[in-house]
């Protein structure tokens, strides 16, 4: 019948209640100092405090893995996962995605084993907003995507289909199966958190690649010259430190009829205007960042002013906005249950601006009904040369190999 799911400020009763004498953390994205909290909560009532290994926890596959992981959420994980996959399929290679799992349906049974190739496939599993910012991308570009919560299963109908498995981690968690290949991806907006954060000095210790992404948001290359120095003093010594730029385009479309804008129509939509900006949801919370490509991009396109969306939060977002108190010109796109997409709705619709620029990775229209103009951030990873030739360095053997 699987296991319970108890809310975790009951910890100290738990334990009493079922004698227990093992504690294992088992979620990720913590701050040292919430872990180490959480280990005195456990021992103070008289329990073990466990952190598992990847290699007590990973399953084996029959066919090669790419893992893709993280130091922090929102370092831009699946933008490096889909650059991997593009190329992979260049080579014609096939290959099958597994995404970390999202277990937000009330019955998990019914997220057992989940596959998607068409969009439609995003209603038939009834996704979230937070699902669809995962999975709608890796759709678009024609990546064939697995996710749920079985993942025996979800890796064993992968290897039917596919040569190669990419794991597209979640938050800075871990990947579920044993890589062949670890990519880590670093945010070069946050430096140093890959030493003070769990499980993502895990996984930069344990990786074979290390790309500093964003590196083209960087006011100066010296800071990320900084960076890779720290990073060097973590990681083994024949690990390449790549530098990665996060490209941000905008797109919109008409609302009347939804054709694609051109550049020109584009630009005026921002250029001089007063906009509300939204931004992926996790990135913005529990990945800490004040802001995402959306303001990015209306700093980029001359926006004349973002709009404070606090005055006009809605329901359950104002107490994210009270709980997230970094949070300041920026609105969290977020969508874990169907209340919550209408308070978001409601709050976009009350805000006074002019535009709107959606940072989340997918087409939120699709979900929300807006009033106003849209211009939808797009944004991936671009390696220069150099540092291509040492990605492809890696891939090489996944491409000679599999089968």
């Amino acid at each position: 019948n699987g296991l319970m799911i108890y809310p975790e400020n009951n910890l100290e009763s738990l334990i009493q209640r079922f004698g227990a004498t093992m504690c294992a953390l088992a979620y990720s994205d913590l701050n040292y100092d919430t872990v180490q909290s959480l280990a005195a909560r456990v021992n103070a009532a008289g329990c073990k405090f466990i952190q598992l290994p990847p290699a007590l926890t990973q399953l084996h596959s029959t066919k090669p893995v790419i893992a893709v992981c993280a130091t922090r959420t929102g370092t831009g994980k699946s933008q490096t996962t889909r650059f991997i996959a593009e190329y992979l399929k260049k080579q014609g290679k096939k290959v099958a995605v597994v995404r970390h799992p999202m277990p937000y349906d009330q019955l998990l049974l019914n997220q057992r084993c989940q596959r998607y190739e068409l969009l439609e496939d995003l209603v038939k599993y009834k996704c979230t907003i937070e699902e669809r910012e995962e999975y709608e991308l890796h759709i678009e570009e024609g990546n064939l995507l697995f996710a749920g919560v079985d993942y025996e299963m979800i890796l064993r109908e992968a290897e039917k289909e596919a040569d190669i498995v990419i794991w597209d981690g979640g938050n800075n968690d871990f990947s579920f199966f044993r890589p062949d290949l670890t990519i880590c991806v670093a945010d070069a907006l946050r430096e140093g958190h890959e030493e003070h954060f769990y499980p993502g000095e895990v996984n930069i210790r344990m990786a074979d690649i290390v790309i500093i992404n964003k590196v083209n948001s960087l006011p100066s290359i010296a800071q990320a010259k900084n960076q890779e120095e720290r990073i060097h003093a973590l990681i083994k010594s024949d690990v390449p430190v790549l530098f990665g730029n996060s490209i941000v385009t905008p797109e919109a479309r008409d609302n009347t009829n939804m054709k694609l804008l051109n550049d020109t129509e584009v630009d005026k939509l921002v250029r001089g205007k007063r906009v509300l900006v939204i931004d992926d949801g996790p990135t913005l919370t529990h990945g800490g960042m004040p802001f995402g490509a959306g303001s990015v991009l209306a700093k980029q396109m001359g926006a004349d002013e973002i709009v404070d969306p606090h005055p006009f939060a809605k329901g359950s977002l104002v107490g994210v906005f009270t709980k997230f108190e970094h949070l300041d010109n920026v609105l969290p796109a977020m969508g874990y249950s169907e209340e919550q997409i209408r308070d978001l709705e409601d709050t976009v619709r009350s805000v006074d601006c002019d535009a709107v620029i959606t940072g989340t990775p997918i087409n939120l229209q699709n979900v929300i009904t807006m009033t106003k103009p849209c211009v939808r951030a797009r944004y991936c990873l671009q390696l220069d040369n150099k540092n291509m030739d040492l990605m492809k360095l890696a891939l090489g053997p996944f491409i000679i190999h599999s089968t």
